[in-house]
């Protein structure tokens, strides 16, 4: 067989320049950031209001007003962008695109407007970026901190110390959701306001004992919102700096005594946060009441710092998401030596195919990679079905540093790795990952097969050809003769990849 099976990202060279987009469910946030030496020094930043959350409408579906206002934001973004090679620009989207049922159809024109792939985070994942923004702008000192982001849709609550995050939680408040929920039309009543507060107290009670159990030294605050109340705080005399509990009363009297969004006047408050401004109080006052929280500081430091640092970290080849299939696989006791016996496989065979099938790109061959290194972790639970409990295990799991879209395709191969092809879940993919999966599933097939036997003895050479929806091996002639076990195993995967709709010939 051709090719290597080395890590696919110490084929890229390292950019001079990153950046990073956070598609947040209130504003749009975009980073640039200078590589020199191994460090990254931000060199640029742009952000805008989308209140892409408040697009949602009854069927949790966005509309096409709030796709364009989005549409529009990337366009200029996108001018910035210009000359950035692709695996230099990281796109995320949160609370809003996790929620909206048709988020397929937005990333599509948003993908095609910017030229980098999109990825939609998971929340908690959303907690860990969040703290790795906020602990380097930090000081870098001992003790462990609680830091919170409240969004446009959920808000974050991590505990770490130093750079590395120990408890991660993402509930589903955020202050565009309050604002509809709790102060419809821009009417503020005492009343409302305190229920906004006592919900938010009651969403936090259900982390409140494991967070005080590990315990913190400060209270940090990151991104718009927070920076507002810090802002209206200090200019407003009622703290010299951060966010004291007696500052965050003042500010609640003054927004009740409001009565509605239009007589918000306060230092430090600008229009453009005037909607969210009195739910994100709402909602800070019932986190700080709820955690005893008496003042808090804030960090320029968020997720798109966040994505900045652990975009040089893959370039630094300290990516945790290897981080994080080892843990997994040593989790659930995988036989570590077989798992890698098929990556190198499945690899070389994917070198192979590139020529027409397009897959041999970091991306893809990342996801194939860390699949193959998966693909046994059902046998923890049973060796009946494996397949289909290893791809619960990655689908369900919280894998640090994996997009959503690339956990389900993990998950996915996973679950095809053997037996019929689970052509329903192959259609559930967004169109964008339905052929480029499909084909690594071939391909990760092959590769099991050809290591049945589990042992260290060398392959032969192999030839394959990739054609459309056609794949042919050609083996060293008579080498399938005197392996018949193996070559009855490809009569079978012939049918199987039959129903799939691939036509497989062996010689």
């Amino acid at each position: 067989m051709s090719s290597s099976g080395e890590h696919p990202t110490s084929q890229i060279i390292a950019p001079d320049q990153i950046a990073a987009i956070d598609m947040g469910s209130n504003s749009f946030h975009m980073v640039i950031g200078q590589v020199s030496q191994g460090e990254v020094r931000i060199i640029g930043k742009l952000a805008e209001k989308v209140q892409l959350a408040a697009g949602l409408d009854e069927n949790q579906e966005l509309t096409e007003a709030a796709q364009d206002r989005a549409l529009a934001c990337l366009s200029r973004f996108s001018e910035r962008l210009e000359g950035f090679r692709m695996g230099s620009v990281r796109v995320v989207g949160t609370s809003a695109l996790r929620q909206a049922r048709n988020s397929d159809v937005f990333l599509s024109k948003a993908g095609r407007l910017l030229g980098h792939p999109i990825e939609i985070i998971a929340g908690r994942e959303e907690a860990r970026l969040i703290y790795l923004g906020a602990s380097h702008v930090l000081a870098d000192d001992m003790g462990q901190r609680l830091v919170l982001d409240i969004g446009g849709g959920s808000t974050e609550f991590i505990i770490g110390n130093r750079f590395e995050a120990i408890e991660l939680e993402s509930l589903h408040m955020g202050c565009i959701g309050y604002g509809r929920r709790f102060f419809p039309d821009g009417e503020i009543k005492k009343r409302n306001f305190m229920k906004a507060m006592m919900t938010a107290r009651r969403e936090v009670w259900a982390i409140e004992a494991q967070f005080r159990a590990l315990g913190w030294e400060e209270a940090v605050g990151a991104s718009g919102s927070i920076k507002t109340i810090e802002h209206v705080a200090v200019q407003s005399g009622y703290c010299d700096e951060g966010i004291t509990s007696d500052a965050l009363k003042a500010i609640k009297e003054k927004i009740i005594k409001a009565k509605h969004y239009s007589n918000l006047e306060l230092p430090g408050l600008k229009e453009d946060r005037i909607s969210i401004f009195a739910p994100s109080v709402a909602i800070l006052c019932g986190i700080f009441k709820q955690l005893k929280i008496t003042e808090m500081r804030y960090s320029e430091g968020a997720l798109r710092e966040g994505l900045l640092y652990d975009q040089l970290g893959r370039i630094r080849h300290e990516d945790v998401r290897d981080r994080t299939t080892q843990a997994m696989m040593s989790r659930h006791h995988v036989d570590e030596r077989q798992a890698e016996r098929v990556k190198e496989t499945a690899l070389k065979l994917c070198a192979m195919a590139d020529v027409k099938w397009d897959l041999d790109k970091s991306p893809y061959r990342d996801v194939l990679r860390r699949a193959a290194l998966l693909h046994e972790v059902g046998l923890s639970i049973s060796h009946s079905q494996f397949h289909k409990h290893g791809a619960y295990l990655v689908k369900y799991s919280d894998l640090a540093g994996f997009s959503r879209q690339e956990q389900a395709a993990i998950a996915l191969l996973v679950r095809g790795h053997r037996r019929k092809i689970p052509m329903e879940e192959l259609d559930e993919m967004p169109e964008s990952w339905h052929g480029v999966v499909s084909r690594m599933m071939v391909l990760l097939r092959i590769a099991v097969l050809l290591h049945h036997a589990r042992t260290d003895k060398p392959l032969p050479h192999i030839v394959l050809g990739a054609n459309d929806q056609a794949i042919q091996l050609v083996f060293d002639k008579g080498w399938l003769d005197e392996h018949p076990l193996t070559n009855h195993d490809f009569l079978q995967e012939k049918e199987y990849l039959r129903s799939g709709g691939i036509t497989l010939s062996v010689e």
